[in-house]
């Protein structure tokens, strides 16, 4: 009888089982696939600003410094840094920098956490309208609140130019921190980003278990040390999620300390991106090791061994709290004050603006004479005989108005189709494998992409477009913009997924129900909100962004751009007109989207 040698498979072997095993898995093979495709995407663009950094610009200070028109060196470090202009080109905007954004979270988490926890876990009253109202700042362009608060407190006496609504009606004259600097800055960003805070935290808050809550109720526990110790926790995923967004978000902002006058590293970007173009990279390298700083924060602390499972196939019933008869009502009414001079307020100053004979002529509330009001700006269909109006027609009948809004609908319908899909991809497969070194590279990996300022990614996608020849093109806007929202969806997916309980998915699997299918019937739809949120984000951003896209296109190719041209040309009617036509179109957008699906962007997280 011939004995058989059982012989140890070589290492190619176990190497290739090894492959296979780990294909197996749906998940997996989306890691991987989304690892190569962020990867080359996202490392390009910083790749390029790090170049950047120690090349020689022609005509620049680093030019003049060296003595060359080309090549590469460390000047721009060395004079930033130690400089006679250190202190005014680099430390005090990074100190402003950090202040607006520690500020800016704080505001933006306090108030958008009160209000989520407010309408989905309390009886407070008007909950439908205050839920649709609340996200209008964000559905608003960043800068029109820094504008309406320009029109509002600004005076002659204080800042300079033309008074604003107080000052020219009751002679009201706000002190200087009011009307410009941190201050301004600082609460204009965080009731931009409230909203944001109330989609994050709120969408949790709506599909928590109220078990635990309810067992901590029965054993007497007071009611601040169940919030504490056991609501707050639960939220804690979307509370450094939203830290992380609004923190990456304020440190970037251009338009609000633009318009405050605020000296932020990024709007030293701008200034220094001519004369200094080196000098000006590295103050964006600055805002990305302090993103990067966060994520890896907010990674040790989620990629724990503590379970953030709130969603599970148990009862899922949530426990009103009480606000008492008077409370239900009182409380109501302070937030439907705020929100109308937040929300409400701005829309219609946009209106008025484009009845308005001239700027901030608002004569005809001084005289009570509407006669004063003019429709030029909106049904003017020549240019014959209008005066004041640079040759453009009216809003109405003005092509290029109207074909810029068409691209930008092609730009954010399809930048919010790919980057929405691809976060949803990214949270589904970190969240089944958040314990493992690949999932948490891709986690990181598709997040910093919003670490970097929107005008550095703008001008790295320029570069490679020229070099293409896709510049002003539809394909290379779209590159650019699904490439900087990619970590809205993903981190809306991620939380989402995060909440659901494994034993859902291995039901279906024990059932040999193929991915595809649990995906579409059992996974998206319990947390449709959550992931619908994650294409409404990118798409209302993209309908409203001017920094990223810029560079990118000329003037009249987007709405935002065109908005632009015509505040540089003085013609606030046009702009007003175009942001009140983007909100206007968003709210419509939202309420189809509540009506085919039930979900929309407010709904979706406790407004019904």
């Amino acid at each position: 009888m011939e004995q058989q040698i059982l012989q140890r498979p070589g290492k190619s072997r176990i190497f290739m089982n090894k492959v296979k095993t780990f294909l197996c898995k749906p998940q997996n093979v989306v890691l991987l696939v989304l690892g190569i495709i962020l990867s080359v995407t996202t490392i390009a663009p910083i790749v390029s600003i790090f170049a950047d950094t120690i090349s020689i610009h022609v005509g620049s200070v680093d030019a003049h410094l060296t003595g060359k028109t080309s090549g590469y060196t460390l000047v721009n470090w060395i004079d930033l840094f130690t400089g006679n202009l250190s202190r005014q080109n680099v430390w005090i905007p990074l100190g402003n920098t950090l202040l607006l954004a520690f500020f800016t979270c704080l505001g933006a988490i306090i108030y958008g956490g009160i209000f989520a926890y407010l309408v989905t876990r309390t009886n407070l009253k008007f909950k439908k309208y205050l839920s649709a109202i609340f996200i209008f700042p964000y559905i608003m362009p960043q800068w029109t609140l820094a504008v309406v608060w320009q029109n509002l407190f600004n005076s002659h006496g204080v800042t300079g130019g033309s008074d604003g609504l107080l000052a020219s009606l009751f002679r009201i004259t706000m002190p200087a921190w009011w009307c410009k600097g941190l201050f301004p800055s600082a609460v204009v960003l965080a009731l931009h980003y409230a909203p944001f805070a109330y989609i994050m935290i709120g969408g949790i808050f709506r599909n928590m278990d109220a078990n635990l809550e309810e067992a901590a109720v029965i054993l007497n526990t007071p009611k601040w040390r169940i919030f504490s110790r056991v609501t707050l926790p639960m939220i804690k995923p979307a509370i450094l999620s939203t830290i992380l967004l609004v923190f990456g978000s304020a440190m970037g902002s251009y338009p609000v300390p633009h318009y405050m006058n605020l000296t932020t590293l990024s709007t030293k970007y701008v200034s220094m991106n001519v004369n200094r173009a080196g000098e000006a990279s590295i103050l964006a390298i600055i805002m990305m090791v302090f993103g990067v700083v966060i994520l890896m924060m907010n990674q040790v602390t989620t990629s724990s061994r503590k379970s953030y499972t709130t969603v599970t196939g148990k009862s899922g019933q949530i426990s009103k709290v009480n606000l008492g008869r008077v409370g239900k009502y009182a409380i109501a009414a302070i937030f439907i004050i705020l929100t109308t001079f937040t929300s409400i307020y701005p829309i219609i100053s946009f209106a008025m603006e484009t009845f308005l004979p001239n700027p901030g002529d608002y004569s005809f509330l001084t005289s009570g004479n509407l006669s004063n009001l003019t429709l030029k700006w909106w049904i003017t269909s020549e240019n014959l005989t209008e005066n004041g109006m640079y040759g453009q027609l009216g809003i109405l009948f003005n092509s290029t108005i109207w074909n810029a809004f068409k691209g930008t609908l092609i730009v954010s319908i399809c930048c919010s189709l790919i980057a929405g899909t691809i976060g949803t991809l990214v949270g589904y497969s970190v969240s089944k494998n958040r314990r493992s070194k690949a999932a948490g590279y891709v986690n990181a990996i598709a997040f910093l992409p919003y670490l970097i300022p929107s005008l550095a990614v703008g001008v790295s996608f320029f570069i490679f477009g020229s070099a293409l020849g896709i510049y002003n093109t539809y394909l290379l806007i779209i590159l650019a913009g699904t490439v900087k929202y990619i970590p809205f969806a993903s981190r809306s997916a991620l939380n989402s997924m995060l909440q659901l309980s494994g034993e859902i998915e291995e039901a279906a699997i024990i059932q040999d129900i193929p991915w595809f299918k649990r995906m579409f019937k059992i996974i998206i739809p319990i947390q449709k909100s959550s992931i619908i949120s994650g294409y409404l984000l990118p798409f209302m951003t993209c309908l409203r962004e001017l920094t990223l896209f810029m560079l990118l296109c000329s003037q009249n190719k987007i709405v935002t751009t065109l908005l632009d041209y015509f505040d540089e040309m003085g013609l606030y009617a046009f702009s007003s007109g175009i942001n009140l036509i983007l909100i206007i179109f968003i709210i419509i957008c939202n309420g189809l989207i509540n009506k085919v699906t039930g979900a929309s962007l407010d709904k979706g997280i406790g407004g019904n």
